[in-house]
């Protein structure tokens, strides 16, 4: 029989015991992004799908005199651009690379992504190289119609993507930017068709199920 002067010191050990190992439950669940986790694949990926959106801005800006498309083009570039700040940052603060080595849009594997098989490319929503190409080549109305296209399809792939994260990760500031991207993105969809129907043109088909 164990003296009774031991007890508190046994009732103080398993109380310790049970503390660590909450904190490892809860570290294990909030702790830093592995580099093969939802949020470090999202932040990298959604970087890259942001710099063409950029680029493609860049390209209709200098293409065009319409005040919408224009203003619609600088918004991109400004929200985008410091969204993928964001991402470059969340990667430097848990240590990773800003390139991993598992393949494009592997964290969203099996969570409703089967590549887009249309344009070619692993993301959804991206446009191809030839699209890129004809878009540089186009001014005016042709050059508006063409962007406004290419950049709604480009914007459902990114509420796709941003879906796919909160469907696997709660992690707060990943959540948070990516309910913003939602939103931002599917009222930027909202105004792009309407611009088109101004210019007599339709979106191409939805890329969203």
């Amino acid at each position: 029989m164990e003296k009774p002067a031991k007890k508190p010191m046994l009732i103080a050990a398993a109380i310790a015991i049970a503390v660590v190992a909450a904190l490892v439950i809860v570290l294990g669940m909030n702790g830093t992004p592995s580099d093969a986790s939802p949020e470090a694949g999202f932040a990298r990926d959604m970087g890259t799908h942001h710099a063409q959106a950029v680029e493609m801005s860049f390209i209709v800006y200098d293409r065009t005199a319409s005040r919408d498309v224009r203003n619609l083009a600088f918004d991109i570039i400004n929200t985008q651009s410091t969204q993928r700040g964001m991402f470059q940052g969340w990667l430097q603060q848990w240590g990773l690379s800003p390139a991993g080595e598992r393949p494009q849009m592997a964290w969203m594997s099996g969570h409703g992504h089967s590549g887009t098989a249309a344009t070619g490319t692993a993301m959804p929503g991206m446009a191809s190289a030839a699209e890129l190409t004809r878009l540089r080549g186009l001014k005016d109305k042709d050059a508006e119609v063409l962007f406004l296209q290419l950049m709604i399809r480009h914007h459902e792939g990114g509420v796709q993507m941003a879906k796919g994260l909160l469907s696997l990760s709660s992690r707060d500031e990943v959540a948070s930017l990516a309910n913003k991207i939602v939103t931002g993105q599917t009222g930027e969809i909202k105004l792009m068709t309407d611009l088109l129907k101004q210019r007599g043109a339709q979106p191409l088909p939805s890329i969203l199920k």
